[in-house]
């Protein structure tokens, strides 16, 4: 596409400078030479070991996470027509937390990872069917984002109750409060296997979407008036959100910023066409999860990835508000 090439090499040169950095910096440092030996199988043995078995699928999982949350900003935003919004509206991020932090204080997450990440993405999907129930079946943004708003309170009060009730256990509690600080520490294969291809099939199925969401864009009824059955989109929409940020949720923990900061930099500095905005948030939330994740082995104590986040996305959302209309 037109006008596309361009920033699409800018970011995929800043993911693969990202991806060489977290596969070349921690406790023990690695040069890029090899990084690229451990990767081809020709590396020493310590070297592979660290690249293949511990960075590589932290990276991955990185990627994924960062990809999927921009997009389901990308998707957020064109669904409330508001360059504002972000995936937590709907009150999935939140909903999954409450199913993560559940199977923590049961104790399901130590029998298996799986119960952890599954139980996240329960908890995701039952706030998306609360939405809808809440909303009447409208996918409308207005019954949607009220609902939202209400799940997101009750969800975060029924985490904060649970953490409430682990004080005594401090381990349970201090895996509950790691979690909820986001990070990627310590992911594996399995991880990986979880997350990534779900968020690529989910990614490939947004750019059909995109010329709908463009003339999504124009409002409601002009969309209707140029053939698109705007009930349906909304459908999509929401529902590949959901899975999104669910998948990112369960692997990542709770990540905030990057679902609002990456698709609304990309918005202003190559327009809002969405086949345009959909592949570039993609890359740009992949190379900026991967960016923090970095980060956060050169501050103390490996400060967790949502802080960081938090830190670099906070600042950039109140200087958004500042600026003119």
């Amino acid at each position: 596409m037109k006008g596309l090439a361009f920033p699409a090499t800018l970011l995929a040169l800043l993911l693969a400078v990202t991806l060489v950095a977290s596969l070349a910096w921690g406790e023990v440092r690695l040069s890029p030479s090899e990084v690229i030996a451990a990767l081809t199988g020709q590396g020493e043995g310590l070297a592979r070991t660290v690249v293949l078995d511990f960075r590589l699928p932290r990276a991955l999982a990185g990627l994924a996470v960062g990809a999927g949350l921009a997009a389901s900003g990308v998707l957020m935003q064109s669904f409330f027509r508001n360059p504002l919004a972000s995936p937590g509206l709907l009150g999935v991020s939140s909903g999954g937390a409450l199913g993560a932090v559940s199977a923590l204080a049961l104790g399901w997450a130590s029998t298996s990872i799986f119960a952890l990440l599954l139980a996240s993405i329960a908890g995701a999907f039952l706030a998306t069917f609360a939405v809808m129930a809440l909303a009447k079946r409208e996918a409308s943004a207005e019954h949607l984002l009220l609902a939202g708003v209400a799940l997101n309170a009750l969800f975060g009060a029924g985490t904060s109750f649970i953490l409430n009730l682990t004080a005594g256990r401090f381990e349970v509690s201090g895996q509950i409060v790691f979690w909820m600080l986001g990070g990627l520490e310590n992911r594996s294969w399995a991880h990986v296997g979880m997350v990534l291809p779900g968020t690529l099939l989910c990614c490939l199925a947004l750019f059909p979407l995109a010329r709908a969401m463009n003339l999504l864009s124009l409002g409601e009824q002009g969309a209707q008036s140029l053939g698109v059955n705007v009930r349906r989109l909304r459908w999509k929409i929401v529902i590949l959100s959901t899975i999104l940020t669910a998948l990112a949720t369960a692997v990542g923990g709770v990540i905030g910023f990057v679902g609002l900061v990456v698709p609304h930099v990309l918005r202003l500095a190559f327009g809002p066409d969405h086949r345009r905005l959909l592949p570039l948030s993609m890359l740009g939330g992949a190379a900026f999860v991967l960016l923090c994740d970095v980060i956060t082995r050169f501050l103390p104590g490996e400060l967790r990835l949502g802080v960081v986040t938090a830190l670099l996305g906070g600042p950039f959302f109140l200087w958004m508000l500042r600026r003119p209309r």
